[in-house]
């Protein structure tokens, strides 16, 4: 009996494994291998043609990381510009796009609301249009002769070049205060040969558009994970602390948040992904302009491989942003799981709670 289940155990492995098989042979084909080949690359000093792996081609370490962090020159100071633009960009599309979906799938979750297929369709319509369409629209929009610069020229608080102005918005700020130039400690060159006043300009109005188009863009597709996330609540819990006298707020902020933990995890890490991998819109857009505010390590990467030739730099740009991205995802997931036991406490103590007032 043991010797015929063990048999049929190890069919059910083999028939796993054939299923599953041409799966990983996709992946293995067009993910793992060209990963591999990348990660050759960049420690190599391939021109571009030809195979990588020729026997012209050899292994020259990390000079190429070493020429991005370290080495003073144009490479390097392009790479910590990238990466200041990209911050704010991350800083600032992340949290209003977590909020404002939380937000929206809170409001098209209550049952008392009229028309919620047609708002949730709504909401989720920029997430499936094409991102280069809605590029272009955007950019019509702040163009010279936009509508948005129209009323902005009307009110007049900017001239028609608003848009083309290469400073932050916290230069801009400081600048009606009469600061015009960075103070002595700040106008020294810091990491990655960008200095101290640039690391805080903050994002020019050519990023905060962008930012404000990754917004609109994505704020739909994770309101859809979010109200996955409240349907699959209990609202026993929820009625348990409204017995306790607790407000709408209350419950929304130490009842419900502390349950959505997972769905934060994900929306959260996914938006760090999505917003360190930018590029379609800079490339459809303004290319890196104005004076390289736009410019983002994605398509720096793209910009030394195939406009300047410098494969193992792209290669290795790409990598450098691998590693951002995983170690912020690690960061972020010890942060949201120091304190896991506390919802389940709470859960535990509303359920208690809703369990007295049943008996009673």
């Amino acid at each position: 009996m043991s010797a015929r289940r063990h048999r049929g155990a190890r069919s059910d492995t083999a028939a796993g494994w054939l299923f599953i098989a041409p799966v990983i042979v996709i992946l293995g084909l067009f993910l793992v291998v060209p990963v591999l080949m990348a990660a050759w690359v960049s420690v190599s000093d391939w021109t571009g043609r030809g195979s990588p792996f020729a026997s012209g081609v050899s292994f020259i370490g990390a000079q190429n990381y070493q020429q991005i962090l370290s080495g003073p020159g144009l490479q390097q100071r392009d790479f910590g510009i990238s990466l200041r633009n990209n911050l704010y960009y991350v800083l600032l599309v992340v949290p209003i796009q977590t909020v404002l979906a939380l937000m929206l799938a809170t409001a098209v979750n209550r049952r008392a609301l009229r028309g919620v297929g047609f708002f949730r369709t709504a909401l989720y319509f920029p997430s499936v249009t094409s991102s280069v369409a809605i590029t272009v629209l955007w950019l019509f929009l702040f163009s010279a002769t936009g509508p948005v610069n129209k009323l902005i020229s009307f009110l007049g608080l900017q001239g028609p070049n608003w848009f083309q102005d290469p400073r932050g918005l916290v230069h801009v700020v400081a600048g009606w205060f009469g600061v015009q130039a960075a103070p002595g400690p700040l106008a020294q060159p810091g990491a990655l040969g960008v200095s101290g006043w640039e690391w805080l300009a903050g994002p020019s109005v050519a990023m905060t558009a962008f930012i404000v188009m990754a917004v609109f863009t994505t704020s739909g597709t994770f309101m859809l994970l979010f109200l996955a996330g409240l349907q699959a609540l209990d609202p026993e819990v929820d009625e348990a602390a409204m017995v306790d006298g607790a407000s709408m707020f209350q419950r929304f902020v130490r009842v419900t948040v502390p349950q959505l933990r997972p769905t934060i995890f994900t929306v959260v890490t996914l938006g760090l992904i999505g917003t360190w991998q930018v590029f379609d819109q800079i490339y459809t857009g303004t290319q890196g302009g104005p004076s390289k505010t736009t410019l983002t390590p994605a398509y720096l990467s793209y910009t030394a491989a195939f406009e300047g030739q410098r494969w193992g730099q792209g290669a290795a740009i790409s990598f450098l942003l691998f590693f951002i991205i995983v170690a912020l995802t690690l960061v972020q997931r010890w942060v949201l799981r120091e304190r896991d036991g506390v919802p389940r406490r709470r859960r535990a103590r509303a359920a208690a709670t809703a369990q007295e007032g049943a008996r009673a």
